[in-house]
């Protein structure tokens, strides 16, 4: 028998959002863990506000809301604020009523602004990988780089000792067979950015390093940070946060090819760290030699290396790392930060589950 096409709209429902979800979705295990590590940074957000005045938007939800923007690629505030109005699934996880008024998108910017810096970012990825400890490696680890596209335009990149011209603007100005450097020009957009190529042969842009340090064992992060892009940098981070592996154990450290430089290798040594990075012999002798290659170690840990590079996809693909959307080196630490804290999330849901399995 056809059913009625009826367009009589409902004035009451009797399904709470928390009955229309799924038991299996995917996102109840990962609201399980957000919870919990929210709880337990409650008395570090009690502290960032006054006990008098207009509350604000409460900061859980500003960070669940956040974490929905990340996992379902929503590219802007405003886009997210749609979702939540209609969205009943997106409603469930930051924790609104059905019948909830939804935030202005500029005070949601504002909010996020206030809340969110690096400490706080750093505090909630540092609350993901203590629920992740049973999966941690604390002896062989990777290092990498990536190249993240900073949200400033090429015609942004003007002389540093010159006015702008009386005529033309910069998205008119032509700046075809002009000599450019970092060190001569500088965005007006986006005065940390720096021009970088990630290779020979590839096109020069308006950039940022991303760095991550990545347990082997599950290919979980357990370090993050970003710098301007230079030529050294990626060596530079990596050792720096190779410094902050805790204990005092020899371990192992992978890299690609560009790591294989003497410095690195003997600064690393001298940390009591295997370095297991890739060996670069185009025109040139390797750091690393028949020692450190001879062993089963080194053939696993080139291996391992690669899964880092999943990291980087996904944090570019999904967590709108592709030409990030914030501007200043500060704001685009903390949101890489937060990105990487949403993938071992989403790592951590299917450690779970296959454990238990």
């Amino acid at each position: 028998m056809r059913g009625d096409d009826s367009k009589q709209e409902a004035m009451f429902s009797y399904v709470s959002p928390e009955q229309r979800v799924p038991q299996d979705h995917p996102l109840r295990p990962i609201r399980e863990m957000v919870d919990t590590i929210l709880k337990a940074m409650s008395p570090r957000f009690a502290r960032l506000y006054a006990d008098v005045g207009r509350p604000s938007i409460a900061p859980e939800r500003l960070l669940r809301a956040l974490l929905l923007q990340i996992f379902y690629s929503v590219r802007s505030e405003r886009l997210l604020m749609e979702q939540l109005n209609y969205n009943l699934l997106f409603r469930w996880f930051v924790g609104m009523e059905m019948d909830e008024a939804v935030w202005n998108h500029a005070v949601f910017s504002k909010n996020r602004e206030r809340l969110l810096n690096h400490e706080v970012a750093e505090a909630f990825f540092a609350r993901v990988l203590k629920q992740a400890k049973p999966y941690l490696s604390d002896e062989h680890f990777t290092v990498d780089g990536t190249l993240i596209e900073a949200w400033a335009s090429q015609k942004s990149f003007r002389p540093k000792d010159t006015a702008e011209p009386p005529t033309g603007t910069p998205r008119e100005a032509d700046f075809h067979g002009e000599q450019r450097s970092n060190e001569t020009h500088q965005s007006t957009t986006d005065p940390d950015a720096r021009l970088y190529k990630k290779s020979q042969g590839s096109e020069a842009k308006l950039s940022y390093l991303g760095h991550v340090l990545m347990e082997n064992r599950n290919g979980l992060l357990v370090r993050t940070m970003v710098t301007q892009a230079d030529g050294t940098a990626e060596r530079d981070a990596a050792l720096l946060l190779a410094s902050k592996i805790p204990g005092v154990k020899r371990v192992t450290l992978g890299g690609d090819k560009n790591y294989d430089t003497h410095d690195f290798v003997a600064t690393a040594r001298g940390m009591r760290i295997t370095p297991h990075v890739a060996q670069n012999t185009t025109r040139r002798s390797s750091a690393i030699d028949g020692r450190t290659t001879r062993h089963t170690g080194y053939q696993i840990s080139q291996q391992k290396r690669k899964r880092v590079e999943q990291s980087f996809g996904w944090m570019k693909m999904i967590g709108l790392l592709q030409k990030v959307k914030l501007r200043g080196l500060r704001n685009v630490s903390w949101w890489f930060t937060l990105v990487g804290a949403a993938y071992n999330l989403v790592r951590l849901r299917r450690l779970r589950a296959e454990a238990v399995v």
